[in-house]
């Protein structure tokens, strides 16, 4: 055997003692003819990109028959597009319904008026009305009447000091501090200047009128340097007819500006004169408010109806009320809790600003002395444990709370819908007990009022007089009912017919439906 045998005949023999050596791609060559340990590689192709077109190329195409023709036709049919669209607009904004413009509202067409006549009943004198302005802020009032407030003798005209406060009541530094808390809230404060407030006669004799006009004029120039928002007189015929009125007049609505926030009133008030009197002393003496009584005079819904019909065209400058022009509580007429929710009803959807007397908001009642009726605080929170009272004191209670709440319910409607708020007022139904009517304005919601404040129940059918652009629907939703006891309930969004509907004793329906344009 030969020398080169042997080597090879040795690798053999290491190789099979040694299979850590061997390759660990098997025995053989691999499918692609490969040898073992071997890797091919494929160089990839040189790929191709496509980097546009150059701006020569892109110029030379652009100006080719086809694309210039592509040009203008996209370019027509944005410009016609743009034009149709426009035209569409005009014929939407022209077709639709113009919106009626909104007539000049001032604070006090924008909410109800609360007067505290007795600030010692009320809350104890000045500094209990201040912390008491948050209880009446919820009422979403926009107006605080106070007093009055001033220094005088019973029937004793040389007495009469309008500048001086009641030490019993508080004193000058309170009051404007009241002035300034509750016009941080947005409730103006009106001073009630009526002169002779406890004696028999209001302005003493007609020999005094002038002289204490005169003294009524320098003190409402006082107060209002001081920040009061409105003066407020009573007995408005006697006042007017005064040679003194006019400069008054000047004093209050003088130095007005544009702002209708800002504006100070003069109010007055008339005790039974007829509509036709209190709609001629509107445009005769320029007061801002009338709050008259005949609510409280005329008992009758035809004779309701006639008074609304007559002033309804002026019911930015008329307050409504029910004892107010007399600072009595409404309850004194309402005797009952179904009759105070009743003319709360009323007096916040009738055509002019509702006056309340404190504690009209959960039906106060009058002391039968005579005196005012001490005001009852935190109706709505539960008693302490061991203070709840009798049976009696604790529905007293509730029935106290949900009259509050019945109150502010009403009060913060009237203040949303605009219907309610400044808008236009059609008669549809009176008879002796009962009276029905229309508030509406332009596209807003319509609202139908409707109460009975008989010993009986009353059949109405409501129907409205030939008015262009107005019509009644067959059936209308409710929307708040009360002050009845017994079956005839009004649930809440349910239907009502307005061809014909039953209305018990004491019991008031607020209905809506909505403008069909």
């Amino acid at each position: 055997m030969s020398k080169d045998t042997e080597i090879d005949m040795k690798e053999v023999e290491l190789n099979e003692l040694d299979p850590e050596k061997q390759p660990m791609t098997g025995d053989g060559q691999t499918a692609g003819g490969e040898k073992n340990g071997s890797v091919k590689l494929k160089v990839p192709e040189e790929e191709v990109t496509f980097t546009g077109l150059s701006k020569e190329e892109l110029m030379k195409v652009a100006s080719t028959p086809g694309w210039v023709r592509t040009r203008w036709v996209l370019l027509l049919l944005f410009w016609l597009g743009w034009v149709g669209m426009l035209a569409g607009a005009i014929v939407i904004i022209v077709q639709a319904p113009r919106c009626k413009p909104i007539p000049e509202m001032n604070w006090w067409n924008e909410g109800p008026l609360y007067q505290i006549s007795d600030l010692i009943a009320f809350s104890n004198g000045m500094e209990g009305v201040e912390a008491k302005l948050d209880d009446v802020n919820q009422l979403k009032v926009k107006g605080l009447v106070l007093g009055p407030l001033h220094t005088v003798q019973i029937d004793q005209p040389h007495s009469l000091d309008f500048k001086a406060i009641d030490p019993r009541l508080g004193n000058e530094e309170q009051l404007v501090s009241v002035m300034k808390k509750a016009q941080k809230k947005g409730i103006s404060v009106v001073l009630d200047l009526t002169p002779n407030y406890q004696g028999t006669s209001l302005w003493f004799s007609s020999a005094d009128t002038s002289h204490v006009m005169e003294k009524l004029k320098a003190a409402a120039e006082y107060w209002l340097t001081l920040g009061v928002d409105g003066i407020k007189v009573s007995d408005l015929a006697v006042a007017s007819s005064s040679p003194e009125w006019p400069n008054l007049q000047a004093v209050v609505q003088g130095n007005r500006t544009g702002e209708t926030k800002t504006k100070k009133a003069l109010m007055g008030v008339v005790e039974g004169v007829s509509a036709a009197n209190v709609s001629r002393l509107t445009n005769t003496t320029g007061v801002d408010l009338i709050i008259s009584d005949l609510l409280s005079s005329e008992n009758g819904g035809q004779e309701r109806i006639k008074a609304l019909d007559t002033l309804q065209s002026q019911q930015r400058s008329l307050g409504w009320g029910l004892g107010a022009t007399q600072r009595d509580q409404l309850s004194k007429l309402a005797k009952t809790e179904t009759l105070v929710r009743l003319y709360h009803l009323l007096l916040f959807t009738m055509p002019g600003t509702p006056v309340f007397t404190y504690g009209d908001e959960i039906g106060l009642q009058a002391d039968e002395d005579g005196k005012s009726p001490v005001m009852v605080w935190d109706v709505e929170k539960e008693p302490a444990e061991g203070e709840a009272g009798s049976e009696a004191a604790q529905a007293k209670r509730k029935e106290q709370a949900e009259l509050r709440k019945w109150f502010r319910s009403l009060s913060d409607l009237r203040a949303k819908e605009r219907s309610l708020l400044h808008g236009d007022y059609y008669p549809l139904y009176s008879s002796a007990s009962s009276l029905a009517f229309l508030r509406l304005w332009d596209q807003s919601e319509r609202y139908i009022t409707a109460v009975n404040w008989g010993a009986q129940n009353e059949t109405l059918t409501l129907s409205l007089a030939p008015t262009e652009g107005v019509e009644l629907p067959e059936t209308a939703k409710v929307m708040m009912s009360g002050g009845s006891n017994n079956s005839n309930t009004f649930i809440a969004e349910s239907s009502v017919s307005l061809n014909k509907f039953i209305l018990e004793p004491g019991q008031g329906v607020l209905m809506y439906f909505p403008y069909t344009g």
